[in-house]
C-alpha cells in the first residue's frame, strides 16, 4: 500500500507544480484600472486608378462592334482574340451567344472611359442596356467582359 501512495504522490507533485507556474504566469487584469486605448483610425481608402477620357486603344470600338455583331449572328470571330481569351470564351459560347442575341439590335455604343489599359463602353440594345470592357494587346482582344449597365 505504501508504494502505491508514494507513486500517487510522485505523480501529483509535478501537476501541482505546473499548475502553480501556469497560474503565476497569467497577469491579473483586475488589479489596476482599465488601460485607455486610442480610438481605432479607419484605414485610408485605396487610391482609385486614374480614369482616362481617351480610349487605351483606338481600335477598341471597332473591334467591339465586330465581336458583338459576330455574337448576334451566331459566329464569334476568334481570330480577333488572343489564344487565351479564345480558349476561355469557346466553352461559354453556347450560353453567351443566345444571351447576346436576346439583347436585340445594337442601338448605341458609347465610350465611357479607360482604366489600366481596359476601355469601357456603354452598349444600349433594343432589349437591354449593358456595359462592355475590352482590352487589346498587340492587336488582339485580350480581355472582354459585359455586364448589365450600372
Amino acid at each position: 500500500m505504501k508504494p502505491l501512495l508514494l507513486a500517487a504522490a510522485v505523480l501529483l507533485l509535478p501537476a501541482a507544480a505546473h499548475a502553480q507556474v501556469a497560474a503565476g504566469a497569467v497577469p491579473n487584469t483586475f488589479d489596476g484600472p482599465a488601460a485607455q486605448t486610442a480610438p481605432a483610425q479607419p484605414a485610408p481608402a485605396p487610391a482609385a486608378p486614374a480614369v482616362s477620357n481617351t480610349p487605351a486603344n483606338a481600335a477598341s470600338e471597332e473591334m467591339l462592334r465586330t465581336l458583338i455583331a459576330g455574337a448576334q449572328a451566331g459566329a464569334m470571330d476568334y481570330s480577333l482574340m488572343t489564344e487565351g481569351l479564345a480558349a476561355a470564351i469557346k466553352p461559354q459560347e453556347a450560353t453567351v451567344t443566345p444571351l447576346i442575341q436576346g439583347f436585340g439590335a445594337l442601338v448605341s455604343l458609347d465610350f465611357v472611359g479607360s482604366q489600366n489599359g481596359i476601355d469601357v463602353f456603354s452598349a444600349v440594345f433594343a432589349n437591354a442596356a449593358t456595359q462592355w470592357l475590352i482590352g487589346i494587346d498587340e492587336g488582339k482582344v485580350s480581355a472582354l467582359r459585359f455586364r448589365p449597365a450600372e
